[in-house]
Formats: structure tokens, sequence, C-alpha cells
């Protein structure tokens, strides 16, 4: 989880691929109405993430139900309490990784990446605007997004190892 630009996506397909988890891709269940919002600059509302968190929060529950031991990644933003809340309530053993990342950083990597992404780097400020720091909750781990993904990918597995979810 994380502001765009953090490296969501990049970590996740790392994980992935090394571990054969499967992985959702958040961004690609973001309805077309939100694509275009995104497209042309304007900032989703709570309103308009209601439809996908809750589409997201479907799957999490029908891979908890399928009692898969297999982690399943997740890629979403998650900026407020409220919408990890929605998740953990649809997934009780979910755990998030917040790839904390500057906003000068952001912008960057979404400006470097603009011409194959739907997000535009003019909604990098409401991002940071609308994020609500999930520093000291439970089941978060926090890690510094401008490391190198083979060192995220290591704290997350050793972590994922330390909080049992890797058994």
């Amino acid at each position: 989880m994380g502001v765009a630009g953090c490296g969501k996506s990049s970590l996740a397909a790392t994980l992935a691929q090394a571990h054969q988890w499967p992985w959702i891709e958040g961004d690609a269940h973001h309805s077309p109405d939100n694509r275009s919002k995104m497209q042309q600059g304007i900032a989703l509302t709570d309103a308009d993430r209601a439809g996908w968190l809750g589409q997201l929060g479907q799957m999490l529950t029908q891979h908890e139900q399928a009692a898969s031991q297999t982690p399943l990644i997740l890629t979403c933003s998650a900026l407020k309490r409220s919408y990890r809340d929605r998740l953990r309530a649809a997934a009780p053993a979910l755990r998030f990784v917040f790839l904390d990342i500057a906003r000068e950083e952001a912008q960057a990597r979404v400006l470097a990446r603009a011409p194959q992404h739907f997000f535009s780097a003019s909604l990098v400020d409401s991002q940071f605007a609308t994020l609500e720091s999930p520093v000291g909750e439970a089941g978060v781990l926090c890690l510094d997004a401008t490391l190198g993904l083979d060192h995220l990918h290591q704290q997350v597995f050793n972590w994922l190892e330390e909080e049992r979810v890797l058994v």
C-alpha cells in the first residue's frame, strides 16, 4: 500500500515471481469512470472508491474462503484507515506493507511512467493529502520505498515469516 509511484506493483511482481504467489493488481479493477477521472487529473472520492474497495474485498474473502495456504498479494493504495479497515473486514488475517516515499520521489516516478500508465502525475499531491499513515496499526510493516527491490523483497519475506503468515 501507499501513494502512486511508491513501487507497489514492482514489489508485488517481484514477490509473486519469486514465490509463485497469486497477485491481484488493484489498479486493474478500477471502473472505466474512475480510470477516466484519474487520466483527467480528477482525484477520486470515497464514493468513487467504494465499489472498487468492495470488489477487492470480495476477492480477498474468496481467497480466504478457499482456505489457501498460499499468500495472496493485493496492490492497493489503501490511503485511509477506513479503506484498510474495510479490507481487513473482508480478510481478517490481512497484512499491509506500507511503502513510504517522499512526495518529490513519488512525483518523479509517476512522471517517468506517464506514457504507460493511466494515472495523472497531477494527482500525486492529492494522494499525499488523502494519506492517513498506517504506522502504528497492527499488521503493518513500514518500509522505505527507495530501497532496492531485492532488499524490500527480503524484508517483506522475513516479516511474513515472523508474523507466521508463511507456514
